[in-house]
């Protein structure tokens, strides 16, 4: 059923871009700024904003933004570097 409807997807949200596979989905107990966050093992059409530190709700870490390649719209933000053991 898969090859005739093709793979589940998620879009962007302002443009409807693909940017990453259903599949490529680890956790969905996240939580951003703006609400429920995903975590995803890779995402596709997409930009990188420059690496910053940042305090979040578990700790401080070390990200960059991730931009929709399209219309630039923020999707979220790619873990760069951890600071505590336990994260």
């Amino acid at each position: 059923m898969e090859q005739l409807m093709g793979p589940r997807l998620y879009n962007c949200c302002n443009c409807r871009n693909d940017v990453s596979l259903h599949g490529d989905v680890i956790s969905k107990a996240f939580q951003g700024r703006n609400g429920r966050a995903f975590l995803f093992s890779h995402a596709m059409n997409v930009a990188l904003g420059p690496k910053e530190d940042r305090y979040l709700l578990t700790g401080l870490h070390t990200v960059a933004d991730v931009y929709c390649a399209d219309c630039r719209e923020v999707l979220g933000w790619k873990y760069e570097r951890v600071y505590e053991a336990s994260q």
